[in-house]
């Protein structure tokens, strides 16, 4: 096994194409083809991680944090970043970082979260958008079924129709189409009506790359005209942040020392409280601060989130208790889900679980 194979992996449980613009996610050090040894999972990759990896013969890292995030123009050790890439450079050790793909994935970092506070009817928090993909193109008559088969089998279909789909691990639906669901639609032009065929498939934006592969490979065109578009469609499987139901409510006082020993914090800082019950529950792991207008919207009576600052309490407005239980403790759960994650995946192979404690804040 390689690294791109942990990758392939990873990818189907969290697609990279997901993560957020800003973000440094992927194989961050290492080569892709490199024979693994064994993966160490880890929060933050930092020298101690290394070390311990370099202890446990673990060539492939693989951190929910980057720790490669703004660029870098020098490799002089002077910064703990620079030191830990020299180090696993010289060690032969790959680093591979999920971060925001995870965060965006319907049983990521979120996901957790919700399940560690026992919440059900868990629904996406803020949907992300632009990640249905729509396909156009013509194709001889006798030849519509087979393309539409291998579109079909390359993942294309009609996002958003949950009756009649199956899901893949990151969530996303994809229709697969029945005797009553032909995607064939129109015919091309007057003089060719009886010869080409119109037919229009969507996508995840993820597998767009496959999709025009096999377009290619199953059309019977030496020159393929095609169209690819961007479907304004909301995918609600794909996004920030989770909001989610207590099977029964609780107060604000029970409520947040339940999640201060679920979710193991030193401290919990929070907005005023309202006197009210606690039914509904929004969630995002690492910074939220962002999301308190979307958890309002959404009729939540709490956010629980972190790295709030002082101005961002008074965005609850009295309309819902925001909670900032610490960065670190928000997505502490996430390494536990990949090594069983990959455990599954790859049998009889070393995955392990990190022991060093990555989090840079203390309490007194």
């Amino acid at each position: 096994m390689v690294v791109q194979d942990v990758i392939n992996h990873l990818h189907d449980l969290a697609p990279l194409a997901y993560a957020e613009d800003f973000d440094n996610v992927g194989l961050l050090v290492g080569d892709k083809n490199q024979n693994v040894n064994g993966i160490l999972v880890t929060l933050d990759t930092l020298e101690t991680v290394v070390d311990e990896a370099i202890e446990k013969d673990c060539n492939l890292i693989v951190s929910f944090h980057p720790i490669i995030f703004k660029g870098l123009k020098k490799l002089t050790g002077k910064s703990y970043v620079e030191r830990v890439v020299i180090k696993a450079i010289k060690h032969d050790i790959a680093i591979f970082a999920i971060h925001t793909a995870l965060d965006n994935a319907l049983q990521g970092v979120n996901s957790i979260i919700c399940d560690q506070l026992n919440l059900i009817n868990k629904q996406i928090l803020i949907p992300q958008k632009g990640t249905i993909k729509k396909l156009t193109t013509y194709v001889p008559n006798d030849g519509a079924e087979n393309l539409r088969a291998a579109l079909f089998n390359a993942g294309a279909g009609n996002i958003g129709n949950y009756d009649n789909c199956s899901f893949n691990t990151n969530g996303v639906g994809t229709y697969r189409g029945n005797e009553n669901s032909n995607p064939v639609i129109g015919k091309r032009g007057q003089l060719q009506k009886e010869e080409e065929t119109q037919v229009n498939v969507t996508f995840p934006k993820h597998l767009e790359s496959s999709i025009i592969k096999t377009l290619f490979s199953a059309h019977s065109y030496e020159e393929v005209a095609y169209e690819v578009s961007t479907l304004e469609n909301t995918n609600q499987h794909i996004g920030m942040g989770m909001i989610g139901e207590l099977e029964s409510s609780q107060s604000e006082n029970d409520f947040l020392n339940f999640v201060k020993d679920k979710m193991n914090c030193g401290i919990i800082r929070h907005s005023e409280l309202l006197n009210k019950t606690v039914k509904k529950v929004a969630v995002l792991g690492g910074s939220g601060s962002f999301a308190i207008g979307a958890a309002k919207a959404a009729g939540a009576d709490i956010f629980i989130t972190a790295d709030l600052k002082y101005h961002d309490f008074f965005a609850a407005e009295n309309k819902i208790v925001v909670a900032d239980i610490g960065h670190y403790e928000s997505e502490q759960y996430t390494k536990t889900f990949l090594v069983d994650y990959l455990s599954k995946k790859i049998s009889n192979f070393a995955i392990i679980l990190s022991n060093t404690i990555t989090n840079p804040v203390k309490y007194l």
